[in-house]
């Protein structure tokens, strides 16, 4: 096969690359990017952080909201012996980690089929949400690992102020992390997304975990909370051209809400392979941590 004949397959593999599960999507960026690691990094530093003040003998609880199959397994495992609670609407990743327990004889970790946008926005349903899954028991550690762009940006005063006054514990953190939406650096994941769904939908990252988090100490509720916000770079590459275009379908959000048509998936693909794929570039991304401590 020649070389045009190499890249025709390639590309005609990269437009088809986003027919396959999200599930999939998301265990091929964890396992060629930094983005785990990153987080991992600052997971322990949250943990750490709000840990100082409590008993070594207390039992920690967790909630990991939008888990996923939870690439922090081990550590949220390992930490919370006193419940770790893995919140997440697809039941494919959560079956995942219900084998894994299953397998290790974990008796401390429960999966829980749900949309938070339905559960815990409203302060009435996460008191009921506390209640019926968690059995009355407030959460040491909140997380919301990439899981906040399935939500509206307004509704996210209500939902942290939900978690915050509802779910977290009197001693605990609420740390997320997502995408951040200023980027201008045409090799960065924000780049790709603003301007092809602007290009093809008129559609934009406008949700700011950065700016969202500079205003809520003036939010009822969070007068006394202690904020912290941090921005990180990471990296992506793979060297399967297949899987490097199954982790843009994911970014560009195709096909659950944007349904790029074959022209524009071609173009897409065009560009992701020659600006990153035949030059060994790796796809950066810059990331918004938000630290709510109390």
């Amino acid at each position: 096969m020649n070389n045009k004949s190499a890249k025709n397959s390639l590309i005609e593999k990269g437009i088809r690359a986003g027919e396959i599960d999200m599930y999939e999507e998301d265990n091929t960026w964890s396992q060629n990017s930094s983005d785990k690691v990153d987080i991992a990094e600052e997971l322990m530093c949250v943990i750490r952080n709000f840990c100082r003040t409590i008993p070594v003998d207390r039992l920690l609880n967790a909630l990991s909201i939008g888990s996923g199959s939870e690439p922090q397994f081990q550590i949220l495992e390992a930490a919370f012996r006193g419940g770790l609670n893995l919140l997440d609407i697809d039941s494919i990743p959560l079956s995942v980690i219900d084998k894994r327990i299953q397998n290790h004889w974990i008796d401390h970790v429960k999966t829980i089929q749900a949309d938070y946008n339905k559960v815990l926005v409203h302060d009435a349903d996460a008191r009921l949400f506390l209640s019926r899954e968690l059995g009355g028991t407030r959460q040491d550690l909140i997380t919301l690992h990439h899981s906040l762009y399935y939500s509206s940006e307004s509704d996210w005063a209500e939902l942290f102020g939900s978690l915050y006054g509802t779910v977290l514990a009197e001693q605990g953190a609420i740390h997320a992390v997502m995408m951040s939406s200023d980027c201008r650096e045409p090799d960065s994941t924000t780049w790709l997304y603003n301007h092809y769904a602007g290009k093809f939908f008129g559609c934009r990252n406008d949700q700011n975990l950065a700016s969202f988090g500079k205003t809520l100490h003036s939010t009822t509720g969070f007068e006394q909370a202690e904020i912290r916000i941090e921005t990180h770079r990471v990296r992506f590459f793979t060297d399967d051209f297949e899987k490097f275009m199954e982790v843009i379908w994911m970014i560009l959000l195709y096909p659950n809400v944007h349904d790029y048509t074959h022209d524009q998936r071609e173009e897409i693909t065009e560009h992701v392979y020659s600006s990153f794929y035949e030059p060994g570039k790796p796809l950066i991304q810059m990331q918004d941590h938000l630290i709510i401590t109390r």
